[in-house]
């Protein structure tokens, strides 16, 4: 309560503070746009370093000490114009501009800072004038959009959508196929279950620009056949202080009954901080062996990290962010900046429906288990960055260092039938799990001219990374519900057991350089880049299992259930003891290192040019021990690979506004961690998800044929063909175990072709008529067909060959989705000068896809669409004061998977196998700049 009280003195202190200025004020007009409004152009006193940008009515105001000075005026491939003005205390002079390309074409245009790529004009010319095949959102769109983070911002691209917890996919292909670098750095992720670090803890406060790579050049790792994104921090163009926060109420959620873990219902589980209660106990070691801990000793091992829940009412979301920036300018044109970014945010989740699985009879597929589920999750999220940049004539360094802490902790009750063969319908199966991830990243990149006209420059950058994803004291317990609060249950080996895992990257190093030579009467169109990159991680694993001895069996509260336990602990009654296998410990290394060439040619100033060759040498190595002895040597399996990855990128320029492009490349695409890791994770109602090391690279061949016209500097069209061949093909599939329920797995299919076509527009609907000048239209889709054919055999994750079990010889590829569609609708209007808003309304769906691959005479586990409709209101006060009104997912779908019914038997329940809701959301931010 006092922090909350100092932060609202603090923020009433500021607003009421003045001095005895004047004000400078007017608006910034657009020549080559019928002199509409010119946002995010840069306003300069001329001669100091205080500036403003104009807002996205062209407005702009700067309170400044009385005196004489020259207002300057720019914007990227824009002349500038300066005004000469005379400020007055305690008066408003007005001094209004245009500005126009003048004699710049937009082929003159080079982008030679951080804070021109990142305004939507700036980025629609770089998009226009680039050789690959690319697309970039930077701050002024995700601004205008309202958009919070980089995961967010990157759905508004063609052919992107994300898909719940599973992260993005690109042109309907899942994130295994995606890549990410950070500042052209390679990067690891936080979470091994995933191909990359989730997008939505980065804000976009700290984002200058997010490029999308959806055609390969020799510069960017080969592995990706979906994309690339590169996310390049901001540098800061002036001092800037803001703070922010944020509050979010969720139907179905919020105010609703929710449980979570004792020990985290606390100010330190708020904060996720409750990992240290949840170690493996000391008694057993740093590695396991056949221990039994005494009565004493389990009791007090576990008195802070037990099986009670609290029982409470779920508060609302919120979030706080602080962001503070400096630039110091010094003479012979060297400069100084820095940027230090803040945020937290929590959430809590709920989420109920159906969880089932199928099995095989006599008449048909029936339900093996059907439970309904609830999921009550509550998470937190860390970000911190600290940018320095030093810049000079020729030299451009930066270091960056992120760290990211996030935790889930998560409450999970499936309650019906566990085993069809089993009468009783009343089975309660509850799991208390902590996911904690950490990630520290620091990166040194320097960019240097070696010639006073940049003729010729070097780049280089190092970066170490450091990650930890951790299940510390996952725990379940099951039995017979007693009525609405009590659950009979045993005291056994397979019950009240507990796991621990924890995955660490001892290391993560990424480093690259590169030299560029242009040459030529146009440099920017022809230039020989040579250079290499690289990164090499170890990982480590370890996943421990501690289990009862036999006890009695008791009815007690489900919710409060430890205090019985401990009695019969402190009667010793049972005692934990470590019940780990040989294959508690595998361990990881990969690596990839790449020398690369590049030449970009311009022929007669309409071909240009882009081709060369990547060779690339990657490396996954396994380490693992089989059921058996924990003295047995580890198995090793290593798969070396050496890449020639060519890449032709083609553009002809029709006309001035227009382009054709052609692209054809090699690429390859590496497992998920997880996906190729010899761990089989087993959940509390005995299904599990198993790593399969033997799993192959797949090879890609990629080719893309793409037209594109601006008609304005503001608009776009385009439409483009694209085709694949992927040769071992990675995919999920699941099998029954002996027991016969469901192991989710991966493996190699023989190859898959796919091909599609992809449409992009941005429209000024004033074009249509003059009453819409203030509505705009965005619109992209991605329709792809796929094909797979199916080995006759394939490895398993014990190395076996074996005849293929799969159903469908000849099917679509899981995990691809027939057609994705985006469109966002904008409308700016003012309620006065100096306040301006923005609506958004923006839509997506996507298309029924392949979640898992059907076995054994059963069909594939389908996706089915998810059409999802936002709302987003941002509001700009004044030039101190934002907000931002959100709401999320306003149609509020069934996210639903199903059972297929073209197996080799009929289905005979209803093919529903998960389904829930997530709520809609609403939001609000507020934010004020210092």
């Amino acid at each position: 309560m006092k922090l909350k009280f100092l932060f609202f003195t603090l923020f009433i202190c500021v607003i009421g503070f003045s001095q005895n200025k004047g004000t400078i004020t007017g608006v910034l007009l657009d020549k080559d746009s019928n002199n509409q409004s010119l946002p995010f152009a840069n306003v300069q006193i001329k001669g100091t370093k205080i500036g403003t940008n104009t807002d996205v009515e062209g407005k702009y105001t700067i309170a400044i000490a009385p005196g004489n000075y020259t207002v300057q005026f720019s914007f990227v491939g824009y002349e500038t114009t300066e005004v000469p003005v005379t400020v007055v205390a305690n008066e408003t002079v007005t001094a209004n501009s245009s500005l126009g390309s003048g004699s710049y074409k937009l082929k003159d245009v080079v982008v030679k800072s951080s804070g021109g790529r990142e305004k939507e004009t700036a980025l629609l010319l770089e998009q226009k004038n680039a050789v690959v095949i690319k697309q970039s959102i930077g701050a002024q769109e995700m601004s205008r959009k309202g958009v919070s983070d980089v995961e967010e911002g990157l759905t508004k691209i063609t052919g992107i959508t994300k898909v719940g917890s599973r992260g993005l996919f690109v042109r309907g292909l899942e994130d295994r196929y995606n890549n990410l670098l950070i500042n052209d750095l390679a990067t690891p992720s936080n979470n091994p279950y995933n191909k990359y670090i989730a997008l939505d803890l980065f804000p976009t406060d700290i984002v200058g620009v997010i490029d999308v790579y959806k055609t390969f050049n020799t510069n960017i790792y080969g592995d990706f056949a979906g994309g690339t994104f590169n996310i390049q921090t901001t540098r800061p163009s002036k001092s800037i202080t803001k703070l922010s926060i944020g509050i979010g109420y969720t139907t179905n959620n919020s105010f609703s009954d929710f449980l979570i873990a004792e020990n985290a219902d606390s100010p330190e589980g708020f904060f996720g901080l409750t990992g240290k209660y949840r170690k493996i106990p000391s008694a057993l070691g740093s590695s396991p062996a056949s221990v039994t801990m005494t009565p004493e000793q389990s009791l007090n091992a576990y008195k802070d990290s037990g099986f009670n829940v609290a029982d409470n009412k779920s508060p609302l979301n919120t979030s706080i962010g602080f962001l503070n920036s400096e630039k110091f300018d010094f003479e012979n044109e060297k400069s100084f900046s820095y940027l230090l970014s803040l945020s937290f945010d929590n959430d809590y989740k709920i989420t109920n429906g159906v969880q089932r699985n199928f099995n095989n009879n006599p008449s048909g597929y029936v339900y093996n288990s059907n439970f309904i589920t609830t999921d009550y999750s509550y998470e937190t999220s860390f970000t911190g960055l600290v940018g320095l940049n030093y810049n000079t004539k020729k030299l451009k360094l930066s270091y960056n260092t992120t760290y990211i802490k996030t935790t889930k902790s998560l409450i999970q009750d499936q309650f019906g039938i566990a085993n069809t063969s089993v009468s009783t319908n009343d089975i309660l199966i509850r799991t208390n799990q902590l996911d904690e991830t950490a990630y520290l990243n620091n990166q040194l990149l320097g960019e240097y001219a070696l010639t006073d006209n940049n003729d010729q420059n070097i780049k280089a950058g190092v970066s170490y990374a450091f990650t930890k994803f951790a299940q510390p004291d996952r725990k379940f317990f099951s039995g017979p519900k007693s009525g609405d609060t009590d659950i009979t249950t045993s005291i056994a080996g397979n019950n009240f057991i507990r796991q621990y895992l924890d995955i660490t990257s001892d290391y993560y190093y990424s480093g690259l350089a590169e030299y560029n030579y242009k040459f030529g009467k146009e440099e920017k169109n022809k230039k020989f880049s040579v250079g290499y990159n690289g990164y090499a991680s170890n990982m480590e694993s370890s996943y421990r299992f501690v289990i009862p001895t036999t006890g009695p069996t008791f009815t007690g509260p489900i919710n409060s259930i430890d205090s019985q336990l401990n009695s019969y602990l402190a009667n010793n009654t049972f005692a934990f003891r470590e019940s780990s296998n040989a294959t508690w410990q595998a361990k990881l290394f990969q690596s990839a290192n790449a020398g690369y060439a590049n030449l970009l040619y311009n022929f007669d100033n309409k071909w240009e040019v882009n081709g060369g060759l990547r060779v690339e040498s990657t490396l996954r190595e396994t380490q693992y021990r089989a059921q058996g002895s924990f003295d047995d040597p580890f198995i090793k399996l290593s798969y070396d690979n050496l890449y020639f990855l060519p890449s032709l990128n083609v553009k002809y320029e029709v006309t001035d506004a227009s382009n054709m492009r052609f692209s054809a490349t090699k690429t390859y695409t590496l497992p998920i961690i997880m996906e190729a890791y010899p761990i089989e994770y087993i959940n509390a109602d005995g299904t599990s998800t198993r790593g399969n090391p033997y799993l192959l690279n797949s090879e890609n061949y990629n080719v893309d044929l793409k037209y594109e016209i601006f008609p304005s500097a503001k608009e776009l069209f385009s439409v483009g063909l694209f085709g694949k061949k992927i040769l071992d093909p990675i995919e999920r599939t699941f099998i029954a175990n002996a027991a016969n329920t469901t192991i989710t797995t991966y493996l190699n299919s023989d190859q898959a072709i796919l091909f599609g076509a992809e449409f992009d527009f941005l429209y000024d609907l004033g074009r249509i008529n003059e009453n819409l000048a203030n509505f705009s239209w965005g619109f992209n889709t991605s329709l792809m067909h796929t094909q797979v054919d199916v080995k006759p055999t394939f490895t398993d994750a014990d190395g076996n060959v074996t005849t293929s079990i799969e159903t469908h010889q000849k099917r679509e590829l899981q995990g691809a989705s027939k057609y994705l569609i985006n469109s966002d609708l904008k409308y700016q209007f003012n309620f006065n000068s100096d306040w301006s808003n923005t609506l958004s309304l923006v839509y997506s769906v996507f298309g029924k896809r392949i979640y898992a691959i059907g076995t054994g005479g059963l069909d594939h586990i389908y996706e089915l669409p998810v059409n999802q409709l936002d709302f987003v209101w941002g509001s700009k006060v004044s030039k101190n004061i934002d907000l931002k009104f959100s709401t999320q997912n306003i149609l509020n779908p069934n996210i639903k998977f199903k059972q297929g019914n073209d197996g080799n038997a009929p289905l005979m329940d209803e093919a529903t196998i998960r389904n829930y809701k997530k709520g809609v959301e609403f939001s609000m931010s507020l934010g004020y700049t210092f």
